[in-house]
């Protein structure tokens, strides 16, 4: 039986509003990070609304969730997307495994409501022209009368290795190795317990060495890899899409994408593209489906 002390006090008579309290502190103290609890009790508050006052774990069916849902989606006044439809029902869903997980309830009214998926829409990539192009505007910087090798060193990281915007934030100067029997790598890390899963090495381009040489030269960093502000890089990134002359809006998820995609155009295996991108198998089944049809396979 899992530790239950953040539980022990609950019962059936308990009221939805006080589970969610406790369920709020079991997030924390599972590591979750402070937008996850805050959109998971976000998405979990608004059946309080739904259903009567004060009505305890005992009295929800699922004939009461599956209300509530259609409610969501086809009543509220405020319109609900199959995107935000999908995360909600992930966190009702949630909510409740836990309570039957800790013997808080015999059964799971949630067990048998059925999930939703919320296909995004396909995600824009770079064609190969203006991969070369992006490069090309990026590697201008490092060679003009004042050398500035950090948009060459931030653009080709993220075409090749496809890491987040949140990975490149963390990368720090301890997680790049150059020098090992592999050939140079990084470690993208995680400091919540839970994104553990998450943590991979990953190979560097050897021809990506000599700008970040030339990076460390010019900037300085003590820490961080890339030192500035989420919207700073942001920044960086649109500049150099407009110097290269792309319509498109060059950005940290349009990098991670096309790199994917090159991966598997290339033949790469689709398992390692997925450890490369830090993904879980269910997350991968959309992701693999949306390569093929970006592929046209």
């Amino acid at each position: 039986m899992p530790d239950n002390r953040l539980t022990s006090h609950l019962t059936p008579q308990t009221t939805l509003t006080s589970a969610i309290h406790s369920w709020e502190a079991y997030l924390a103290d599972k590591g979750r990070s402070p937008n996850t609890i805050k959109a998971f009790l976000s998405d979990v508050r608004l059946l309080t609304s739904f259903l009567p006052e004060d009505t305890t774990l005992a009295k929800v069916t699922t004939k009461d969730l599956n209300r509530y849902f259609e409610w969501m989606e086809n009543e509220r006044d405020v319109p609900c997307s199959p995107k935000t439809l999908a995360r909600r029902i992930t966190a009702t869903k949630s909510l409740f495994r836990w309570l039957h997980q800790y013997g808080v309830l015999l059964v799971d009214p949630a067990e048998k409501v059925a999930q939703r998926s919320a296909i995004s829409p396909l995600p824009i990539v770079l064609t190969p022209d203006e991969y070369d192009a992006a490069l090309l505007a990026a590697d201008r910087h490092r060679r003009g009368g004042k050398p500035d090798a950090r948009p060459y060193a931030l653009v080709y990281l993220l075409l090749t290795t496809g890491i987040k915007k949140s990975e490149t934030l963390g990368l720090k100067l301890e997680h790049i190795e150059l020098d090992t029997p592999n050939g140079p790598q990084i470690f993208v890390r995680y400091a919540s317990p839970a994104n553990r899963y998450k943590e991979r090495k990953l190979t560097l381009p050897d021809d990506w060495i000599p700008a970040y040489n030339e990076y460390l030269a010019q900037y300085h960093p003590t820490e961080q890899v890339f030192p500035w502000s989420p919207r700073r890089l942001e920044y960086l990134l649109e500049d150099i899409g407009n110097e290269a002359g792309l319509t498109k809006h060059l950005s940290f998820d349009m990098c991670r994408w096309t790199c994917a995609l090159n991966d598997y155009r290339a033949g790469e295996e689709p398992d390692k593209i997925r450890q490369k991108l830090g993904v879980s198998k269910i997350q991968w089944r959309e992701l693999h489906n949306k390569l093929k049809q970006l592929s046209g396979s």
